[in-house]
């Protein structure tokens, strides 16, 4: 019979106290090695649910003593969002503004990650959006504001060399701040107020599209559409390959730069920033392709 150690207990209660605080039942967990040796993967990834998680508990502390940081995010659409790398005062004030955390994580010293349930599922635009949202609100990291983000699960140590001790050559643990569950005060007015802000930003792309679609009309037919560049499988999927190769094309064809600027908007530009960090990208682009199209002479 194997002898269960208390620090293995230890972590085991952790785990489940933080699963329970989600208030899922299916977990994405990624075991992540940046330095993994031979061909041994960067990611092991592993899809459970809670019960295997809590089983799976002495695996991932052997995996995690072996250099792997243990993450854990919910399976598919969930009600839950990350705000990452937040300081003591940005949980302090989340709590005092009706936006009291589910669960709160520090993951090194001083840092923390908190997860906001939103009391309903959402779909990811909505999700990524409301991310977003809260990270701009309380300084968490906007790179890591997405539907899925990774978190990290408590109970295990941060195997980032930077907060490695020196002295003893320890790596601190992960630890549950807090764990009360339930949604915050403010989530449906809050999420319904990102829903109409969406709303309003897929009006704005429909009324472009439509001035791009009749500002173009009497072009030939031969001249390709942007949605013809969004579908090419040589750009694979990549909307700002695609955005500046149809601006060259265009500019070559002989359209106007209120005519691309309008194309490119067609879709989603949110992940750009601001309404000014959307101009200034879609400004960029036009530029690139009216200095390839000047050097290439198709432009004279």
């Amino acid at each position: 019979m194997r002898v269960v150690a208390d620090s293995e207990n230890k972590t085991l209660r952790v785990v489940e106290r933080q699963i329970r605080a989600t208030g899922c039942g299916m977990f994405e967990i990624g075991l992540f090695k940046p330095e993994a040796e031979g061909n041994g993967p960067v990611m092991m990834p592993r899809v459970w649910d809670s019960d295997t998680l809590l089983r799976s508990v002495p695996w991932l502390r052997m995996q995690n003593r072996d250099g792997r940081n243990i993450f854990c995010r919910p399976k598919g659409e969930h009600h839950l969002s990350l705000v990452d790398d937040v300081n003591p005062a940005a949980v302090t004030e989340m709590k005092r503004s009706g936006f009291e955390p589910a669960l709160v994580v520090e993951t090194s010293p001083n840092n923390f990650q908190a997860w906001l349930n939103h009391g309903r599922t959402l779909p990811p635009a909505l999700s990524t959006a409301v991310a977003k949202a809260l990270a701009k609100e309380f300084g968490g990291d906007s790179g890591a504001a997405d539907w899925r983000h990774f978190g990290r699960l408590a109970g295990f140590t941060n195997r980032k060399e930077k907060y490695r001790n020196p002295a003893n050559g320890l790596h601190p643990f992960v630890r549950l701040v807090e764990d009360r569950g339930g949604s915050y005060g403010r989530a449906a007015d809050f999420v319904r107020s990102i829903e109409r802000e969406l709303a309003r930003a897929c009006e704005k792309r429909e009324a472009r599209l439509k001035h791009y679609v009749g500002a173009t009309a009497g072009h030939s037919a031969t001249v390709k559409t942007i949605d013809e560049f969004r579908s090419d499988f040589r750009y694979d999927g990549d909307g700002t390959r695609v955005d500046l190769a149809y601006a060259i094309y265009a500019t070559a064809h002989g359209l106007s730069t209120e005519q691309i600027d309008a194309a490119i908007r067609s879709r989603d530009l949110s992940h750009k920033g601001s309404e000014k960090r959307q101009a200034e990208y879609v400004e960029r682009t036009i530029k690139k392709a009216l200095s390839a199209v000047e050097r290439s002479g198709r432009g004279r």
